[in-house]
């Protein structure tokens, strides 16, 4: 199996290669944590590059390369963490002792990760930063650089970023257990400011995912990113002033997908809601959004930026119904959270390396379809906003309230669309925006792979979508003068 050769693969890096014995390691975690509710020994090896071209040049070409590890008791809701950036036996004995440290208050071991279902590997286990030469890298950026330019003469200014990052880890548990997981990560994104009769305008385009650099090289395909970078700066050309005040608002599919996200998709996690700082605390079988209304969270989809194979705990990542026709169904969980709310694990215990702690976090989050074809939603709005993309946008866990930027946005009129908006901003509440939602499309997307998500100062890549939507009601606070 894929899983063993990922096991067979971190043994030695992990273990052979800095001399230590697996079992005397695995005996003294077991002795440790025997008396606490849960544990891990996080062994993590991370390579990263990136590539910055702008200006007709390139400005910066990094790469790092660290290693470390990370053990954790568990005793209710209190928890140890030690962690080193040099894995060695010594070192890893140390960090067993300090943890054991930590005041007991609990005993509640009953979770066996043994008969727990085990998934094959979400994407390659090859090294992307290997994989690709390194010449062809930069010759993809300066190819990228020079097409955008020609495209049109408005064009002044662009900027080019290539990622990528290869990440092996193995997770030691109580029982004897050891799950590992190799996972490759890559990015581009392109960047495109245009200039006419003075004004100045930017659009952005990007993808990636959990596989190689090979399709993302493709010129072919980094092709169509620019022309869809210089499609939103030269449309915002021709922008005019957000109207302000309560209208219907439409949101496309894909990237929108990115306010379900923050604006519900927090909410849903487990740690805020077994605090009760969630807006959806203790409402499980309530109505919690507009009937059709149906949101997953779904780690298990091939090669996408936020899948897992296994969560940073062990759990193999799953497909969880959040909310399902409305009614809320269950909260995304890591292990602790999960025990102390009587729950079970849904694979969504993560963490940004070694030196953080694991918690619950989203993988890729999105609303399932409607029955409406997208130009029905459109054609059904006498007037409101159409927002196609975001650029960003803040919420408030505890209220549910948001505030977001549609960095794509237009105005219709009498079921059409008339023209392009700026300075279009997004004002709600989050479960109260989620009952204003009338009209579901047909034409789920998710994103094109670019997302990261930030909790509690740690960064982790996540996956967005929904189809088609209105939402009527929605505060717009727009930039119109009268």
């Amino acid at each position: 199996m894929k899983e063993n050769k990922n096991l067979e693969i971190t043994d030695k890096l992990f273990f052979e290669n800095n001399d230590i014995s697996k079992d005397k390691i695995s005996k003294k975690l077991n002795e440790s944590l025997l008396n606490f509710d849960d544990g891990e020994l996080y062994l993590e090896d991370s390579h990263n590059e990136t590539f910055l071209y702008d200006d007709g040049r390139m400005k910066n070409v990094s790469f790092n390369n660290s290693q470390g590890f990370g053990v954790r008791s568990i005793a209710g809701e209190i928890r140890g963490y030690a962690h080193s950036s040099e894995i060695s036996e010594k070192n890893i004995f140390k960090a067993i002792e300090t943890i054991k440290s930590i005041s007991k208050d609990s005993y509640n071991n009953n979770l066996s990760l043994n008969n727990m279902h085990r998934n094959e590997p979400m994407y390659t286990s090859q090294n992307p930063l290997q994989n690709t030469e390194f010449s062809r890298k930069i010759k993809t950026l300066e190819n990228i650089d020079k097409f955008a330019r020609n495209l049109d003469s408005r064009v002044i200014q662009v900027s080019t970023s290539l990622s990528g990052s290869y990440k092996a880890i193995q997770i030691l548990q109580s029982e004897n257990l050891s799950t590992a997981d190799l996972r490759p990560l890559v990015r581009l994104n392109i960047q495109i400011v245009v200039q006419h009769k003075g004004r100045r305008e930017s659009g952005s385009s990007g993808y990636g995912g959990r596989t190689l650099y090979d399709h993302w090289l493709k010129e072919e395909n980094w092709k169509k990113q620019v022309i869809e970078a210089l499609r939103i700066a030269t449309l915002n050309l021709e922008s005019k002033p957000a109207p302000a005040g309560e209208i219907p608002v439409v949101l496309g599919s894909g990237w929108p997908g990115v306010m379900l996200h923050e604006a519900v998709g927090h909410g849903l996690e487990g740690d805020f809601n077994r605090k009760g700082s969630s807006v959806f605390s203790n409402k499980i079988g309530e109505k919690v959004a507009s009937e059709g209304v149906t949101v997953i969270d779904d780690g298990t989809i091939k090669n996408r930026r936020g899948s897992i194979t296994i969560d940073d705990e062990g759990t193999p990542s799953g497909k969880n119904i959040l909310i399902e026709n409305g009614i809320l169904k269950n909260y995304m969980q890591d292990k602790q959270n999960a025990r102390l709310m009587n729950m079970k694990p849904t694979g969504n215990g993560r963490r940004e390396s070694y030196s953080h702690y694991p918690m619950p976090r989203m993988t890729n989050t999105f609303m399932a379809n409607g029955k409406y074809e997208p130009e029905e939603i459109i054609s059904s709005v006498k007037k409101g906003v159409y927002a196609v993309n975001f650029s960003g946008g803040q919420v408030d866990i505890t209220s549910g309230k948001f505030v977001f930027s549609a960095s794509e946005a237009y105005f219709i009129e009498n079921g059409k669309i008339i023209y392009p908006l700026k300075g279009a901003t997004l004002i709600g509440n989050g479960p109260d925006a989620m009952n204003k939602i009338k009209m579901i499309g047909n034409d789920l997307k998710l994103d094109e792979g670019i997302g990261t998500c930030g909790k509690n100062g740690q960064g982790v890549p996540v996956g967005v979508g929904q189809p088609s939507l209105l939402m009527e009601g929605i505060t717009i606070g727009g930039t119109e003068t009268s």
